[in-house]
């Protein structure tokens, strides 16, 4: 795979070769499947915008990839994310390493992210 810019330096920082492959797959994933969002590294977070607003960050932990799309996204989605065997807490879900990621619930929450706020003018919701 080859790496995607802004994420290049992230993804050469993570040890594991099994989790920094995961990680690339993932973004790359995103990047490809929804072209319009801007990509950035704000917070030390691979995360994508649409017209300067948040749609979702990743971040990793030694245990696990972490997903976060918002509070509104994950209570919308919370029994799916239930459902998919994540854990979650009130901001993000964390995918073990071990999982599988479920791209069609992925999919979902960043569809659903951008519909909601394709009228927001701020980077979070209010």
């Amino acid at each position: 795979m080859r790496y995607i810019e802004p994420f290049t330096d992230f993804i050469h920082a993570i040890e594991q070769p099994e989790q920094r492959e995961r990680t690339e797959k993932v973004l790359t994933w995103v990047r490809e499947t929804f072209p319009q969002l801007e990509a950035a590294m704000k917070w030390n977070q691979p995360m994508f915008m649409n017209h300067g607003t948040f749609i979702i960050a990743f971040s990793i932990a030694k245990p696990h990839l972490a997903i976060a799309p918002e509070r509104k996204a994950m209570f919308h989605f919370e029994e799916e994310i239930q459902a998919a065997g994540y854990s979650a807490s009130k901001q993000l879900i964390r995918i073990k390493w071990t999982q599988s990621v479920d791209y069609a619930l992925l999919k979902r929450i960043i569809e659903y992210n951008i519909e909601d706020k394709k009228d927001v003018t701020t980077f979070w919701r209010k």
